[in-house]
């Protein structure tokens, strides 16, 4: 495993906290509330929180939190699988459907209209959290059955995951 190799597991690993994943939901409501107030530092903040965020937290002791696993399937559905996030196949439908529903809310934001921009912005959090579900419940389907091969042939759970 080479150095970046290497840092993108330990980034994957640290995103999987519960706290990252739920923190990182925070950011379309403050985006919308920066571009309502016109507010470039906030934007700043938010993006720079975005971007340091997979490494802000120490990795889950366990897999046992939904929000781990959906960076468990979200790694799976990209690394393993090969799959697109964007894609006119379901789920990834869904990320392509919130892209102008997001687009939609920040400029209702910036309009001024915050009605509109808070059911397009909740509009948006929900098109992803039922994209990273259905990760969700590929990945456990998936690696359920990898544990039942497991535990068939030694009697234990396997460590497929």
């Amino acid at each position: 495993m080479d150095a970046l190799e290497s840092a993108r597991d330990a980034a994957w690993r640290r995103h999987a906290n519960p706290k990252s994943g739920w923190s990182r939901l925070l950011v379309t409501p403050v985006l919308l509330y920066a571009a309502y107030r016109r507010d470039g530092k906030i934007a700043a903040l938010a993006l720079a929180f975005t971007v340091v965020n997979p490494v802000l937290f120490s990795p889950p002791a366990d897999d046992d939190a939904w929000m781990t696993r959906v960076v468990l399937a979200e790694r799976w559905w990209i690394e393993e699988r090969e799959e697109d996030v964007l894609a006119a196949s379901y789920p990834a439908v869904l990320n392509l459907i919130n892209l102008p529903v997001f687009a939609y809310a920040f400029l209702a934001a910036y309009r001024k209209r915050p009605v509109r921009a808070a059911v397009a912005g909740l509009a948006s959090i929900l098109l992803k959290l039922r994209f990273v579900d259905e990760l969700v419940r590929r990945y456990d389907a998936e690696t359920a059955g990898s544990e039942s091969v497991g535990s068939e042939s030694t009697g234990e759970r396997s460590d497929a995951k």
